[in-house]
């Protein structure tokens, strides 16, 4: 092992980067989990994914604009350790663990779901043991290792979405399929309207929508391993909302003109189905290979940003000093393994109850990312008012519109919250928050008087 002090590798270049983010936000949610919110909302989830993305170009702006000045592994608990305090980046940092544990639990359920598909007879929690024993390696080698296999892991369901889309496009315009005949656009309206279940829908949709996008702040944590932070984040932040928003809104509004918006996922994968109507062959073999990469690739990230959160936590001293030190290759080895043994519990949740993994570990995450973008904003607010004029026009990231887009967007977060006790399914999530929060709390005061003799 290294000794104390030694640093995080910079073996991130651009393009690992800006797939990093994009593979870390196009996961379960669209593939697996965008027909319940298809059912919520109808064609009208299209608005949501436009307002949904908007706040979350507002938050990763606001991530942004630290993350160039300051580009730390770990990231935004760093930042509210310096800005909002101590306790602040000791909650920051464990929640933002908590969720990406959280999140890796869903993504090695649904892998075992995929496998199934093809090998119908090995138990999902075998699926997930393999699965986290295989990621955990690739984490442990290097840096450079991590971010090119999640580069070619998120290019292959990059590839995939849009082959879905152009297939799609093809059908509805040329008829490709349909013997000539063009579908339309029809669909999007002719089963009880563009907005089926009104704004209630919208509304509740908007919680499965953000869940979606959980993933996307991992840029904030590749600051501290990329080549070039003050150019490749940027570059990141900018592009990466967009094409999340063209992807899920090009992919879910071609599934719906396609289909009457109540029959979406009925029926099999809308991938599939789209893939099989242009006369590919083996269209259900490639969409289940490429949704079950989806999930690796979500999980790899996730695991990720798990060993770099409690590298930064030890260095705040809100962590165990035994996570600071690193392989020779640079890893924080010791980060990654406590992660994965973690892990071991959606092994054992998916040998127990493996119907109702899903739907309970997307609550609880949902609430873990709200909690860690709320931080984010609040500590943006802390960070500009730490600045004097000058110091705030030689800025070379701004947040656009500071600060009325930041409390536009922490209001946004508070409805999503309220959103979630009218859900059946999510309400699980509002018990284990605040136990959560208390456990941590009572660490951080045990913490505070173990090092000082006294309860600060």
């Amino acid at each position: 092992m290294h000794q104390e002090g030694e640093k995080l590798q910079r073996g991130l270049s651009n393009r690992h980067i800006q797939l990093i983010a994009l593979g870390g936000a196009i996961g379960v949610g669209l593939f697996y989990g965008s027909s319940e919110t298809i059912q919520l909302a109808g064609p009208a989830i299209l608005l949501s994914y436009i307002v949904g993305g908007l706040v979350i170009f507002t938050i990763m702006r606001a991530l942004g604009e630290m993350a160039v000045e300051e580009p730390v592994s770990g990231s935004f608990s760093s930042y509210a350790n310096r800005y909002l305090g101590s306790f602040a980046g000791y909650l920051t940092g464990w929640t933002y663990w908590f969720m990406w544990v959280v999140v890796g639990m869903a993504e090695i359920t649904v892998a075992g779901v995929y496998v199934n598909y093809w090998f119908p007879d090995i138990p999902q929690w075998v699926t997930a043991l393999v699965v986290l024993i295989g990621i955990t390696l690739i984490n442990l080698i290097n840096v450079k290792a991590f971010g090119e296999f999640e580069f070619w892991f998120a290019m292959i369901k990059v590839i995939a979405i849009i082959g879905m889309i152009l297939a799609g496009l093809g059908i509805i315009l040329f008829g490709i399929g349909n013997e000539g005949q063009p579908i339309g656009f029809e669909n999007l309206w002719a089963h009880g309207g563009f907005m089926p279940n009104g704004v209630k829908g919208i509304l509740f949709s908007l919680v499965m929508v953000m869940f979606s996008f959980g993933g996307v702040e991992l840029i904030g944590i590749t600051a501290g391993e990329a080549e070039n932070p003050k150019k490749s984040i940027p570059s990141a932040i900018n592009n990466v909302v967009w094409r999340i928003l063209i992807f899920y809104i090009g992919a879910l509004g071609i599934m719906m003109v396609l289909y009457p918006w109540n029959k979406v996922g009925s029926e099999g994968s809308p991938f599939v189905l789209i893939f099989d109507q242009v006369g590919i062959p083996g269209a259900a073999h490639i969409i289940n290979f490429v949704v079950l990469t989806a999930a690796l690739s979500a999980f790899n990230s996730g695991l990720f940003s798990t060993g770099r959160m409690l590298y930064n936590l030890s260095l705040q001293n809100n962590g165990p000093r035994y996570f600071r030190k690193l392989s020779k290759h640079g890893a924080p080895i010791r980060g990654i393994l406590f992660s994965s043994s973690f892990l071991l519990v959606a092994v054992f949740l998916n040998y127990i109850v493996p119907e109702k993994v899903f739907i309970y570990i997307s609550a609880v995450a949902t609430v873990a990312v709200i909690t860690s973008w709320t931080i984010i904003l609040i500590t943006q607010l802390k960070f500009r008012q730490s600045k004097t004029n000058d110091e705030v026009k030689k800025l070379k990231f701004k947040m656009p519109l500071h600060p009325f887009s930041t409390y536009i967007a922490l209001t946004f977060l508070a409805l999503v919250i309220v959103l979630m006790a009218f859900i059946e399914g999510m309400r699980v999530a509002l018990v284990v928050a605040p136990i959560w929060f208390g456990v941590l709390y009572v660490g951080f005061r045990l913490k505070k008087k173990d090092s000082s003799g006294k309860i600060n």
